[in-house]
C-alpha cells in the first residue's frame, strides 16, 4: 500500500566478537565466572550470546543518528533486550534455512549504489568513511536481509482477515464519509446488564524482579496513561509504546459483560464512561495495566443496536465512493548513518527555500538530490488516494495548496520536502475498497502479530544475564 520505497537496509549492529562458552564436564552447568570475564560478554542466548561492545556499539549509532534518547540504563536495558531478540530470531532463521547468498548480497549492495547515484566502489568508500569495515557493513545487511524476511514469513502467517473484517470496515468508512462519524452504543440505564469494551497497554514486570524494575515500570505506565489522557489514539499510543520496548503489550479486549473481565480491571473503570481513560494505573500479580473504556452498551439491546445502526447507516449493496486523488512530488533524504534529522531537516530547508524564491525548480532539485526511485521523474508519485502513502505524508500533502511546498516531514523512509502539483475527483470502486480494506486491516494486525509473536520467542528462549550492568535489574531468566 505505502508507494515510497523503503530505505536502505542499513542496521547499526555492533561488531562480532569471539568467545568460549565452557561447561562443567562433570555437571554440565555453564560456568558463568568464566563466561562473565571472556570478551564482556553480556547475555547467553540459546547457543549464542550478546558482547558488551555490541552494545556500546549501537548505542553510539543510536547517539550519531541524533535521535532522542532514554537515560544511560534505560538505553543500554533496551538495546541489550532488542539484540537478544534480534540473536532469537537470526538463529531460528537459521533453523528454518533463509539465508542470502554472497552472490545475491552483492548485487543487492550494487543496487543500493546505484540508487544512491555511487558506483560500487564509492558506495563502500562511504561506508569506512564512517568508520564500519565494509566487510562488517555487509555481514550487517545479511543479518538485516535475514530478519526481514523470517520477520515477514513468520507474522503474515499469523495474520488472517475474513470478508466480514472487509465489510465491516468498507461499512464503518462510508458512515463516515457520510458525516457518521463513529458509532457508539447508547450507555445502559442504572443497573441494566451491560458489556464494556476495554483496551489496555501493560507492561509486563518478571516474576522476582527488584524494587528498581518495578519502579521503572510503574513509571512508564503513569507516562502512557498521561499521554492516553490526551488526545491520541490509545492503541496507536500502544503500538509506539511497543516499538520503544518489545515487552509491551497492547490490545482491545472486546465486548466483555463485567463477570468475563478481570476483577482488578472492573473495579478500575467501573465508574469510568465510553471513550474514558481510567484514572489509575492498576497493579497486578504480571505487571501494570492502562486501561480505556472504549464503549459500554446495554447487553440485552447490543444485537438490535448493531442491526439497526447496519440498517440505517451503511448501504444495502456495495456503491463507488469518490475520493479525493492528489498528485505530488516529493524529495527524500532517506536514514543512513551519518545523516542526522538535524541535517537532512537543514538541507531540505534550504531546498524550499530555493524553490519558494525562485531561484531553483522543485523537479530539478528531486532529480539531483531526491534518495528515491521518483527522482528521474522529479520526484512525481503520480495520482495518489487516500491510505497509499505512510500517514506522516499524507496528512502534510493534504493540508497543502496547489503549488505549495511543505516542511520537511519526517516518515518511517527518512525525510521528504513535498509539493503539491494537482487535485481532481475520482471513484474508488468496489474491488479497490475491498484491497483498500483488506491492506489496512492487514497493517492494523501486523503491528499485534508482531508484537505477540516477539513475545513468543522471547518466552520461549534460553537466556540468560550475565552483567547486572548491562542489563539494569533485568531478572535472568
Amino acid at each position: 500500500m505505502k508507494q515510497i520505497l523503503s530505505a536502505i537496509l542499513v542496521l547499526s549492529a555492533a561488531s562480532f566478537a569471539g568467545v568460549v562458552y565452557s561447561q562443567d564436564s562433570k555437571t554440565g552447568n555453564t560456568t558463568d565466572s568464566k563466561i562473565r570475564n571472556i570478551d564482556g560478554v553480556a547475555a547467553v542466548v540459546n547457543t549464542g550470546f550478546v558482547t558488551r561492545k555490541e552494545i556500546d556499539d549501537r548505542i553510539i549509532a543510536l547517539q550519531k543518528q541524533g535521535a532522542k534518547l532514554p537515560d544511560a540504563a534505560s538505553l543500554r536495558t533496551l538495546v541489550l533486550e532488542r539484540l537478544i531478540i534480534e540473536k532469537i530470531q537470526l538463529q531460528n532463521a537459521e533453523q528454518e534455512g533463509i539465508v542470502v547468498s554472497k552472490k545475491e548480497l552483492e548485487k543487492i549492495i550494487g543496487d543500493i549504489a546505484e540508487k544512491n547515484k555511487l558506483t560500487y566502489a564509492e558506495f563502500k568508500a562511504k561506508i569506512i568513511a564512517t568508520g564500519m569495515t565494509f566487510e562488517r557493513y555487509k555481514e550487517t545487511l545479511r543479518d538485516d536481509i535475514v530478519l526481514s524476511r523470517y520477520r515477514e514469513r513468520a507474522v503474515e502467517a499469523k495474520i488472517k482477515i475474513s470478508d466480514a473484517e472487509v465489510d465491516n470496515f468498507i461499512a464503518d468508512r462510508m458512515r463516515a464519509m457520510a458525516g457518521g462519524g463513529e458509532q457508539r452504543s447508547a450507555p445502559p440505564a442504572k443497573g441494566e446488564p451491560e458489556e464494556i469494551d476495554v483496551a489496555q497497554i501493560f507492561i509486563p514486570v518478571d516474576t522476582g524482579a527488584g524494587a528498581s524494575a518495578q519502579a521503572e515500570a510503574k513509571k512508564q505506565a503513569e507516562a502512557l496513561l498521561r499521554d492516553a489522557k490526551g488526545d491520541v489514539d490509545f492503541l496507536q499510543l500502544g503500538a509506539a509504546a511497543a516499538k520503544t520496548n518489545p515487552k509491551i503489550k497492547f490490545q482491545d479486549l472486546g465486548y466483555r459483560s463485567p463477570d468475563r473481565l478481570p476483577q482488578l480491571f472492573y473495579e478500575a473503570i467501573r465508574n469510568t464512561g465510553g471513550g474514558q481513560v481510567a484514572n489509575a494505573v492498576v497493579k497486578s500479580p504480571a505487571g501494570y495495566h492502562v486501561l480505556k473504556v472504549l464503549d459500554r452498551r446495554a447487553l440485552s439491546a447490543a444485537p438490535a443496536a448493531q442491526q439497526v445502526a447496519s440498517q440505517d447507516s451503511a448501504p444495502t449493496t456495495p456503491q463507488n465512493i469518490p475520493i479525493t486523488q492528489t498528485m505530488a512530488r516529493h524529495i527524500l533524504l532517506k536514514k543512513r548513518p551519518g545523516l542526522t534529522d538535524q541535517d537532512a531537516e537543514r538541507r531540505l530547508q534550504g531546498y524550499r527555500d530555493q524553490v519558494r524564491a525562485k531561484t531553483a525548480d522543485f523537479g530539478e532539485l528531486a532529480k539531483k538530490y531526491s534518495e528515491d526511485g521518483s527522482a528521474p521523474n522529479g520526484g512525481n508519485l503520480g495520482w495518489m488516494g487516500p491510505g497509499d502513502l505512510v500517514p506522516e505524508f499524507e496528512q502534510a500533502m493534504n493540508r497543502l495548496q496547489i503549488g505549495e511546498v511543505s516542511n520537511p516531514v519526517k516518515s518511517e523512509f527518512g525525510w521528504h520536502l513535498i509539493q503539491v502539483l494537482e487535485r481532481r475527483e475520482a471513484q474508488l470502486t468496489v474491488e479497490k475498497q475491498r484491497d483498500f480494506a483488506r491492506a489496512a486491516i492487514r497493517e492494523r494486525k501486523f503491528e499485534q502479530a508482531y508484537q505477540d509473536w516477539i513475545r513468543e520467542l522471547r518466552d520461549t528462549a534460553t537466556v540468560k544475564i550475565l552483567n547486572s550492568d548491562d542489563a539494569a535489574n533485568a531478572a535472568p531468566r
